[in-house]
This record gives C-alpha cells, structure tokens and sequence, in this order.
C-alpha cells in the first residue's frame, strides 16, 4: 500500500496552481535534480504551502540537504495546517513509519483523512487499508470499501486490489466474485503483483471462474517475474506436477530456488524431496537436508522430519557436508 513519497509529490504537485518565480524556479531545480538550488528557491517562498511540502520532501528523502525527518515533519506540518493534501499525506505516513515523530497510527489516520476528503487517491487508498486492518481506526469493512473504491475510481492499484479482495471475500460488501475478478483485473493490469497473483488463485481453483491452468499460469508467471514469492512457488509446483504447462523438473527448480532464496519455506521443503528424490538432477541427501534444515528455521514441521529421517541415510561426511551448505546459504542470504 506504500507509493514513494517522493513519487506521490512530484506527480501531485503539477496539477497545483503555478506559483511565479521562485517557486516555479524550484520545481524547475527539483526535476532537474539540482536539489541544492531547489532548496534555495523553496526557502525564498517559504510561507507558501505547496513550498513547503517540497522543503519536506526534499529533508525526508535526504535531497540537497542531511536527510533530517525532524524538519522534513516541520514542513510537512506547516504545510498540512495550510490544507496541502500531498503533505498531509506524506505527514500520515511519517506517523506510521515512526519518522522524526513517535508512530502514532491514530495521528495518521487523521492526517490521511484529510488528504483523502480532498480526493488525494493516495491518503484515499492508504485510509481504506487502514480501515480494513484497525491500524488508529476501529476496524469497518465498509469504511474500507467506501475510502478504497473512492481510489480505485481514481486508478489507484493497490486500492483496486484490495477493493477486489473485499468481494472475493464479502467483507464489507455482499460477496461478487464477478467484480472481484473486475477489480483484480484492473490492478494486474497495471503489474500490481498481488492482484496478478490472485487472478491466478482464482483460475487455479475454478473459484468464481472457470477452471483454466492455463491461465492461472500466465497470471502466476507474471507475477513470480516481479518477485512475488507465492506465485514463484505455485508456478513451480505447476511445473512440477504437469498442471497448465508441460512437466518441466528443471523450471520447476529454477522456481523453487527463487521462492526459496527469499526463505519461502514451501519452496524450501519442496527442495527437499527434489534432491532426495533425484528429480531432474542427481540424488543428493546432503542438499536434501540442506533444504529440509533451512524449511525447519522457517516453521515447517514436517521438513523436520524429513530430515531426521534422512540423517539416519547419510555419512558424517554428508552430514557435515549439509551443515556447511546451511552456513554458507544463511551468510549469503542475510
């Protein structure tokens, strides 16, 4: 649900009215890059509210200047007071993050609230989730509908996302899973990976849809593509199993190892069974354990006891082969 505050500023503040001279010169400095005399010509029109969200942009992302959240929250609140909605959302954010201020989720969420009445998608969206998990707000589905449909409409893909998760699961809303796949549509669209990954749930499991492997894979692909550690490894169990895709036992891996590189325990213990099996590459019970120790470090159970079972199969060598696998992998993945 976090968009750069650096982003969210620069797009924003070119719909605001222009401001002649030095704050114009600022902006012109600020796309350019030239902090130092952005800065300059901000502080030249410094009761000026739009100046000053910039000034505490620039403080909280350390540009032409020490990074300083205690002045970039200084701008932000004599902005905020004046009715600038970017600051006032980038102040919410400040409060949650616990920057240059002590995390106040309460504080936040009115600081959103007001940027949101604006019709600010960003503190829109942001105030939707907020409502949804109870983070300085009592928890309201229907809040969390309301605030992110408003950003939804807006093009907001984080708020498309979750206003389709509240239909797939009839939170706040009476159940659709027709306007949850609508909703998930639009911000896959827009390569928001975990709506990208719920569309291929949804055609994986023939769940308000028609059953179609093949698409949950393209959906499962483009997520895993940007990182999403849960597609990487349903993509690989498709292709492990032969499920929308050709059994493919050395895809499956590759995406296995990406899931697991990022301490996806599933991954880690479907590892496991690939090398203690010799599935697509040479039986190996030290790599086995390997995967089975690091699953265990994550919670899974069941790797533990794959991996007591395998030790009674393995050498000292092996053995101490494995433990130096696992010391080498935890030191390169921290």
């Amino acid at each position: 649900m976090r968009v750069s505050a650096a982003i969210g500023m620069v797009l924003a503040m070119r719909s605001l009215a222009a401001f002649a001279g030095d704050y114009e010169d600022g902006v012109r400095f600020h796309e350019s890059k030239d902090y130092a005399r952005a800065i300059s010509a901000f502080g030249k029109v410094a009761g000026n509210a739009a100046a000053q969200a910039f000034l505490g942009l620039m403080y909280a992302e350390g540009q032409g200047a020490a990074r300083d959240y205690g002045r970039a929250l200084s701008w932000y609140e004599k902005s905020a007071s004046q009715g600038n909605m970017i600051a006032q959302y980038n102040l919410g954010l400040m409060y949650i993050d616990g920057q240059g201020v002590a995390r106040d989720y309460r504080q936040a969420a009115l600081w959103q609230a007001k940027a949101a009445a604006q019709g600010y998608a960003l503190a829109q969206s942001y105030l939707g989730y907020m409502y949804y998990n109870g983070l300085g707000v009592a928890q309201n589905y229907q809040q969390a509908v309301f605030w992110c449909g408003k950003a939804a409409a807006q093009g907001n893909a984080p708020a498309q996302y979750n206003l389709g998760l509240m239909y797939a699961k009839g939170q706040g809303v009476a159940q659709d899973y027709q306007l949850a796949l609508s909703w998930y549509t639009k911000a896959a669209a827009q390569g928001n990976a975990i709506a990208q990954y719920s569309l291929g749930l949804m055609y994986a499991s023939g769940e308000g849809v028609a059953h179609d492997p093949r698409l949950a894979r393209s959906w499962y692909e483009k997520a895993a593509a940007q990182g999403y550690v849960l597609a990487q490894n349903n993509l690989a169990l498709m292709y492990d199993n032969g499920e929308g895709v050709a059994k493919n036992p050395k895809l499956a891996l590759f995406w296995y190892e990406k899931a697991a590189a990022q301490g996806d325990a599933i991954a880690q213990y479907n590892l496991g069974l690939i090398h203690a099996k010799g599935q697509g590459v040479t039986k190996d019970y030290a790599e086995a354990h390997k995967w089975w120790a690091l699953a265990e470090t994550n919670g899974d159970q069941s790797a533990r006891k794959n991996r007591q079972t395998v030790e009674k199969l393995m050498t000292p060598e092996q053995l101490a082969e494995s433990q130096r696998r696992v010391g080498e992998w935890i030191k390169a993945h921290k």
